[in-house]
């Protein structure tokens, strides 16, 4: 519970931010499928980089909250709306 305490006390900024970086973890967590090494590292490597994409995803949930999350929504929606 500690740990959630800390995260929860992180800006909205801080929160985005590390929300934002599980993109490329996932990327690169399938995209290293393409590469010519062992079927034993390719697992290797997507058990890393796909547990450190969903570790950035919860963490910057957590760092949000649900009135971070309902605001970064109400900002991809009024983007939307000017386009």
């Amino acid at each position: 519970m500690k740990i959630k305490q800390i995260l929860q006390g992180l800006s909205f900024k801080t929160g985005v931010i590390v929300l934002a970086l599980c993109i490329p973890f996932y990327i690169i967590s399938f995209a290293q499928m393409a590469l010519p090494i062992s079927a034993e590292m390719k697992g290797v490597l997507w058990l890393v980089f796909f547990g450190l994409a969903k570790t950035f995803q919860y963490g910057g949930l957590t760092i949000l909250g649900v009135d971070g999350w309902k605001r970064l929504k109400a900002s991809f929606a009024k983007k939307k709306e000017t386009e």
